[in-house]
């Protein structure tokens, strides 16, 4: 058996979330190879994910963020299966990540599935112009639009999104992430973003670098 310090099991938890005895079993599992851990925990949370996928998920909290002397303002919705859960510290910042997730990176729709139909065939077209335009060849141009609707998923979804505190990370690992540590079910139900002035011409301050500062104070 692999000799596991206690630096790398700390590591390896600062890396994925996930609990310290599963991330030494991980790096038993893998011999001490650090980014095999990495693997094997997101492989191990992913069908912990999918099992509790059927279960029923009531609990949890509505979270307000107020962002800039009232310039930005977020009320998300993060369900769980116990008020217990609910209750404790670790859910109670993951859904306050999220909603300043939500305030700094202007998400429209929660998952792909989501965005409505017209709007994504709407989306298509104007890249399919946009590449035409460009003088690509007609053959690739079809495949350039799918590359470029998997990027504007990634503007426009949350769960597509980078995470704002470790850009190495989609939403939807994250939340991977903490169904694993905290062992329920956990689902981003429903959110509103409301901007000051939102439709109003005006200056436009990004509201991003500003939602970091107040992260990292």
């Amino acid at each position: 058996m692999a000799d596991i310090s206690a630096a790398a099991v700390k590591e390896l938890r600062e890396r994925t979330g996930a609990g310290m005895m599963d991330c030494k079993k991980a790096l038993v599992e893998c011999k001490g190879d650090m980014e095999k851990a990495i693997d094997f925990l997101r492989e191990k949370g992913l069908a912990a994910a999918a099992k509790k996928e059927g279960r029923i998920a009531a609990e949890g909290l509505v979270e307000a963020y107020i962002h800039g002397a009232g310039r930005i303002g977020v009320l998300v919705e993060v369900n769980c299966e116990t008020d217990f859960v609910a209750r404790g510290e670790e859910f109670k910042q993951f859904v306050k990540d999220i909603a300043m997730q939500i305030a700094a990176a202007k998400p429209l729709y929660i998952n792909k599935e989501d965005v409505p139909a017209d709007v994504i065939e709407h989306e298509k077209q104007i890249l399919r112009a946009q590449a035409l335009n460009e003088g690509k060849p007609e053959k690739i141009v079809d495949k350039m639009v799918e590359g470029r609707i998997e990027k504007y998923y990634k503007e426009v979804c949350l769960m597509e999104q980078s995470f704002i505190r470790d850009p190495d990370i989609v939403i939807k690992d994250l939340v991977v992430q903490k169904i694993a540590a905290i062992g329920e079910k956990i689902a981003i139900r429903r959110f509103a973003r409301y901007e000051l002035g939102e439709g109003i011409e005006k200056r436009q301050d990004n509201f991003a670098d500003e939602v970091m500062k107040e992260i990292n104070r």
